[in-house]
């Protein structure tokens, strides 16, 4: 098939193309443009991969250049979307362009052009501070940050579609995905790059909420699994591990496996507003086993263990350590 990948060049989308690629579909890999002509985490990409798919540059938020993008496309995994929760705060007019209009974008293109499967991806922040756990599919929805409104918003467009254009969308929901060429501005790779460069006092902001973890190949798994499957068509999914931790157990457990001995410092700055805070996540992920046949393989402790692990390994290489500011405080 030909598939339309948005969001090509980020964290998740960069391993979900490779992993595409390597089960031998046509890809085109959809990469924000910039004037020094660089694809993002795709100029990374592994060597078996390199140069075996298309990179298109464009912008999410241009509707004509989306289109051309998915002209001829079989299928699209749209990934693209502005996702730091503190640049929210600053900016929140760029995430209803970005998360919103760039959705809508994809969504007409898919009508007009008679795309045949499109796998929108949503956030488990649209749930905002669990009313109940595990978190179902039908739990309330509650935008607690500009960042999660957004994507509120876009999943409810991409739910519009299917039920008044029949526009075949299908909308993932991951919970905290981690792993190798994460941003910094993200909680795993803020105390992995503290550590890494020597400092045992780690800067944090709150650490009693509980998030969900996800290795990110589960997270690809998981993407693929609804990709390969012909259900699912207007069913939001959750991709989750089933596995609960709170940010201060998580940076006990990196600094068990880095070997190192820490301090938590909380730094204000890195402190969200007292009601934006999301304090607790535990996905209920029956529905993605029952409907597509996926499950997490890095679930539970040992295998949140085994996933930080190879992220650490990847994140102690000196030449991927570089391209981290583990000094400054990544919105």
């Amino acid at each position: 098939m030909k598939i339309l990948v948005t969001g090509a060049d980020g964290f998740i989308g960069s391993h979900l193309t490779e992993a595409l690629v390597r089960e031998g579909n046509d890809v085109k890999a959809f990469a924000l443009y910039n004037s020094f002509g660089t694809n993002g985490w795709l100029d990374n990409c592994a060597s078996d991969v390199k140069g075996n798919f298309e990179i298109f540059r464009g912008d999410i938020r241009d509707p004509y250049g989306i289109k051309e993008a998915m002209r001829g496309c079989d299928a699209v995994l749209h990934l693209a979307a502005l996702i730091a929760i503190p640049y929210s705060y600053y900016s929140p007019d760029s995430y209803v362009d970005t998360n919103i209009r760039g959705t809508l974008n994809i969504l007409q293109a898919a009508r007009e052009l008679d795309v045949a499967r499109i796998i929108h991806t949503s956030t488990s922040e649209v749930y905002g501070t669990a009313r109940f756990v595990p978190i179902t599919e039908e739990h309330p929805l509650q935008g607690q940050s500009p960042y999660s409104a957004t994507k509120i918003a876009a999943d409810q467009l991409a739910y519009s579609f299917f039920s008044s254009f029949e526009t075949p969308v299908v909308i993932a929901r991951p919970f905290n995905t981690y792993g190798p060429r994460q941003s910094a501005r993200a909680v795993i790779p803020t105390i992995i790059t503290q550590l890494a460069n020597g400092n045992n006092e780690i800067k944090l902001g709150t650490t009693s909420p509980t998030r969900d973890f996800n290795y990110v190949d589960d997270t690809v798994k998981a993407f693929i699994s609804i990709f390969k499957s012909d259900s699912g068509f207007g069913e939001v999914v959750n991709i989750g591990s089933g596995f609960e931790i709170s940010i201060a157990e998580t940076a006990s457990l990196i600094a068990d496996v880095m070997g190192k001995e820490i301090q938590i410092i909380t730094d204000r700055e890195r402190l969200r507003p007292e009601n934006s805070e999301v304090e607790r996540l535990l996905a209920d992920n029956s529905k993605a086993r029952e409907m597509f046949g996926w499950k997490p393989t890095f679930n539970g402790v040992e295998g949140m263990r085994r996933g930080l692990e190879q992220t650490v390994e990847w994140f102690s290489d000196p030449s991927n350590l570089a391209r981290y500011k583990s000094d400054i405080y990544n919105v």
